[in-house]
Formats: structure tokens, C-alpha cells, sequence
């Protein structure tokens, strides 16, 4: 006779630490906090892309970034030491490896 205390169908999935797949959600806005001050890829909806850390953004999606160079077509196009993007601009923000 199995308990419902042992039953894994009747508690549900649990991930490390006890806690179920629901609890450990992570919303963007913990990425963005996450990736503040760490290297990033910002893609424009141009196509243009932005590699550089992560210094500032605001509620518009409003960007600056230090030590940035700017691709187009995957070929490095400038380097500028601070960069700000308007937010209506951004389609995307990833996280790259140092």
C-alpha cells in the first residue's frame, strides 16, 4: 500500500532541494538583474548586433553598454567604448561567455 506522502504522481515533479518546477521559474526581468555587468549580445531589429557588458536599462528596454563593437553580417563594423540603444530597437538580449 503506497502513501500519498511517498507518491511521486500525487506530489508532483520536484527538482533539486525539494522544490517543484514551479518554483523555480525565472521571469526576464531576473535574467536582465542576472546579466547586469556581464558581457552580452543585444540584436537590433535591423539585424544589427551589439557585444559588449551590460551597464544600464531602464522599463523601455532603454540600453547602455561599455566596451561594445557593433556587427553587421557577423563582420565587426566599430568599437566604441559606451553605447546607448533605444529600447523600441531591441529585439533581443542574450548572454555570451566571457
Amino acid at each position: 500500500m503506497s502513501t500519498e506522502a511517498n507518491d511521486p504522481v500525487a506530489n508532483g515533479p520536484t527538482e533539486k532541494g525539494g522544490q517543484t518546477a514551479a518554483e523555480e521559474k525565472r521571469t526576464p526581468s531576473d535574467f536582465l538583474k542576472a546579466v547586469l555587468g556581464r558581457p552580452v549580445n543585444v540584436c537590433l531589429n535591423s539585424g544589427t548586433q551589439y557585444r559588449g557588458v551590460l551597464a544600464c536599462l531602464d522599463g523601455y528596454m532603454n540600453i547602455a553598454m561599455e566596451q561594445t563593437e557593433e556587427y553587421v553580417d557577423d563582420q565587426l563594423k566599430a568599437k566604441f567604448g559606451d553605447c546607448f540603444i533605444r529600447g523600441n530597437n531591441v529585439l533581443y538580449i542574450s548572454s555570451q561567455k566571457r
